[in-house]
């Protein structure tokens, strides 16, 4: 398997493994400046929809990206070419990256908006509803307060101090970053399951072969999942996910009916 990695695919891991050293244990800052943050932060540059692909969180984020990359790309860009390999993981990762932005605007803004709805009338249920729907961001003592302010719904300073909560909900929010090359892969995967939907793969866990379609829209279905649910203790851009299998998708479908560009 490894004697018969392409040129593309032989690059973006180089890339990716030696951007991930020198952000680990040389240059930590790249971390911050390549990260893709929400348009509304004081840390968004334009560029990150770009570098932010190339960056990971740990070794199995990095690990298994290039993983599904190695096992899914080669033959890809066999099949397709070099040109087109590439074409697919820079749109499927600047796409994602794009759209997620998108999403993210949109969350922040429902954000803004309950918040200002308990800033214009302070209600401890309010208060309650938004904390419990952000609990991944807080420790214990913030519950404790919930609590407090339950019982003592008139206070100014209990109100004062969940104000402040709120306003950290925000700030927390709209700075959290992304990286990852997942939107790049998982556009790979459904541009494998399209081109070759019989492949049989076997799988590790559990130890059964699967076709590449099935595999595909299980994770689809996956990932249509979790966008849905939005468990606020899930630190995984599953609607990155999501954009990657779409834009992808729709990239295939274009090449597979244009004949003449696809070969």
């Amino acid at each position: 398997m490894f004697r018969n990695i392409t040129p593309v695919v032989q690059n973006l891991l180089l890339i990716n493994i030696v951007l991930f050293l020198v952000s680990a244990f040389v240059l930590p800052q790249l971390n911050e400046w390549f990260a893709l943050y929400y348009i509304g932060s004081q840390y968004f540059k334009p560029f990150q929809f770009l570098t932010y692909m190339f960056m990971h969180a740990d070794f199995w984020h990095l690990f298994s990206n290039m993983f599904g990359l190695l096992i899914f790309g080669p033959l890809l860009e066999q099949f397709l070419g070099p040109k087109k390999l590439l074409t697919l993981w820079m749109i499927c990762g600047v796409g994602s990256g794009v759209l997620y932005s998108g999403y993210n605007i949109y969350r922040v803004n429902q954000l803004e908006s309950k918040v200002e709805t308990f800033v214009n009338n302070p209600d401890p249920e309010v208060f309650n509803r938004i904390v419990l729907d952000n609990r991944g961001f807080f420790q214990r003592s913030v519950f404790d307060f919930v609590d407090e302010y339950s019982r003592n719904p008139g206070d100014p300073a209990k109100i004062n101090q969940a104000k402040q909560t709120l306003n950290a909900i925000i700030d927390i929010q709209s700075n959290i970053p992304m990286v990852g090359a997942s939107g790049a892969l998982f556009g790979i995967l459904i541009a494998f399951a399209m081109l070759f939907p019989n492949t049989q793969l076997f799988l590790l866990f559990p130890p059964m072969p699967v076709k590449a379609k099935y595999l595909v829209l299980f994770y689809g279905l996956y990932t249509i999942y979790n966008v849905l649910v939005n468990n606020p203790l899930d630190n995984v851009a599953h609607f990155a996910h999501l954009s990657g299998l779409i834009i992808g998708g729709a990239l295939v479908y274009k090449w597979k009916k244009d004949r003449n560009s696809f070969y």
